[in-house]
């Protein structure tokens, strides 16, 4: 901040930190609009004091479903429905029969669950039904609850945004569950689960609280300096932990985007010259034929896209058009979409024939510099190995001498020979890519905590180039808003909080 002693105040008193809650993640909303910050839910265009009910097991036949309520009202309809004057014990399951409470028809048998407020997942009152999971059964129960006054379906991902409401989970553990929800291989799921447990967000909580700390001295030494009941030393305490803490968010920053991989999929590209067995690498590793595969070259014209899971880590596997000098209209818009491609991917199967491929060093890496982008992660697949013969221990020279390659096995698609190998190999590039998502801190998982977390930067810069109190307050306070923003909590109180138990003002 750059202040020293003697620096007057340009006539800046206390400014508060604007009140008002985050709009949840728009994946939870079903919408692309944030809604304003009222007390009122504008989706739904109801208090949220009413009570919603949904399936909460998914859709489908099933051996048991799940239907979940939240709200003031879930008490009242767990009783009609069950025809009982009290409710079960709390969080007990009990066997009853379930009927409709308008026709008295005996809809089905089953056990449900009561979850008084606050302990529930919403923090409201709360009862679940478990039924069988016949469509006529799901469709009778959710008609009876839909007849009964102040019920009504739950919006898509009303459930969580109500438990967020009511300070059951931030907006890191909300994403986190949502991904758990939708997570697709072992890796995954452990980030998710990581994330939901709310690792993620008390890191970012911490973060908080020490410009909190920091923004209340600041406030303090403005307001009560010149009674001699603040230091001046307070505000090099104070650049001293922006400083430290400047650091820390920057090297969560530069993490090589793990989170963010690990979450939405590695993309990996299969790129070589036509005719070198890129479509039957890719129908290998998804064990199906999603790819044409003929002696013809040039025969794959568009990007054939699959998902994997490799060793618990989710790839999106890529598979292109021969990279030459082609003349076909038609080729010519394939190979300009397999260079895209390879411009945005997180790694490259570098696919050349064996019998072909030069067996001089530097020519050999030469070929594979104009397939690859420089500094993107690759592995070498030198396919054909079947029709090799005596020459593999040529080619394997070439490989260990010279200039150094990236990870190179020999290959074949024909008979299945080094498939092991390969595997072994993509499995170490995606977890250097990924990392081990139960090591260390949490990482970055969605882009839109670092936008925030780019903003939360800007503002401290912007403090330390600062030469007057109350400006560089004033980035603090931004700083701490985009904080606020990734878990969703922005306040005041908590500055006020943090003066009266650090200074005692008026002791």
């Amino acid at each position: 901040m750059g202040l020293g002693g003697g620096h007057k105040l340009m006539g800046w008193g206390r400014v508060f930190l604007g009140g008002g809650v985050v709009a949840l993640p728009y994946a939870f909303m079903g919408c692309c609009v944030p809604p304003p910050p009222l007390t009122r839910c504008t989706l739904c265009s109801v208090a949220p004091g009413d009570t919603i009910f949904a399936v909460s097991s998914g859709h489908g036949r099933c051996g048991v479903a799940v239907i979940r309520t939240s709200g003031p009202g879930s008490g009242g309809a767990l009783l009609s429905l069950t025809g009982s004057t009290e409710l079960p014990p709390p969080r007990l399951m009990t066997l009853r029969r379930i009927r409709d409470p308008h026709t008295a028809e005996l809809l089905d048998r089953g056990l449900v669950v009561w979850f008084p407020g606050p302990q529930s997942f919403t923090g409201e009152d709360c009862a679940e039904l478990h039924v069988h999971g016949g469509p006529a059964v799901l469709s009778g129960v959710l008609r009876a609850l839909g007849r009964l006054s102040g019920l009504r379906p739950a919006e898509p991902g009303e459930f969580t945004r109500r438990a967020f409401h009511r300070g059951k989970l931030d907006l890191t553990a909300a994403e986190g569950l949502r991904d758990l929800i939708h997570a697709e291989t072992e890796a995954q799921r452990q980030q998710a689960l990581r994330q939901m447990e709310g690792e993620l967000g008390r890191l970012y909580q911490r973060w908080g609280e020490t410009l909190t700390q920091a923004l209340a001295h600041i406030e303090a030494y403005i307001d009560f300096s010149e009674d001699d009941n603040v230091e001046e030393e307070v505000l090099s305490q104070v650049d001293e932990a922006v400083r430290a803490l400047e650091q820390e968010i920057a090297a969560h920053l530069q993490d090589g985007r793990r989170g963010e991989l690990l979450r939405s999929g590695v993309h990996a590209v299969i790129a070589g010259p036509p005719n070198v067995g890129k479509s039957s690498l890719l129908n290998m590793l998804c064990q199906r034929p999603a790819a044409i595969v003929s002696p013809i070259a040039g025969t794959t014209r568009d990007v054939v896209e699959v998902s994997l899971n490799v060793s618990g880590y989710p790839v999106v596997l890529s598979d292109t058009a021969g990279l030459r000098d082609a003349t076909d209209p038609i080729e010519q818009e394939g190979v300009s979409r397999a260079r895209d491609r390879l411009q945005h991917a997180d790694l490259v199967l570098a696919v050349l024939d064996a019998t072909t491929v030069p067996t001089d060093p530097a020519e050999l890496g030469a070929a594979l510099g104009s397939l690859v982008p420089p500094s993107t992660p690759c592995i070498l697949v030198l396919n054909k190995a079947d029709l090799l013969g005596g020459h593999k221990g040529a080619l394997c020279d070439a490989c260990t001498h010279g200039p150094p390659l990236p990870p190179t096995t020999l290959l074949s698609c024909k008979t299945g020979e080094g498939t092991d190998s390969l595997l072994q190999l993509l499995g170490q590039q995606l977890a250097q890519l990924c990392g081990d998502p139960l090591a260390g801190s949490p990482t970055l998982t969605q882009s839109r905590h670092s936008t925030q977390l780019h903003g939360c930067m800007a503002a401290l810069v912007l403090y330390r180039q600062q030469q007057d109190v109350g400006m560089a307050a004033e980035q603090l306070r931004l700083a701490r808003r985009h904080l606020g923003r990734i878990t969703g909590h922005v306040g005041a109180e908590d500055i006020l909080d943090v003066i009266f138990r650090d200074f005692c003002i008026g002791k």
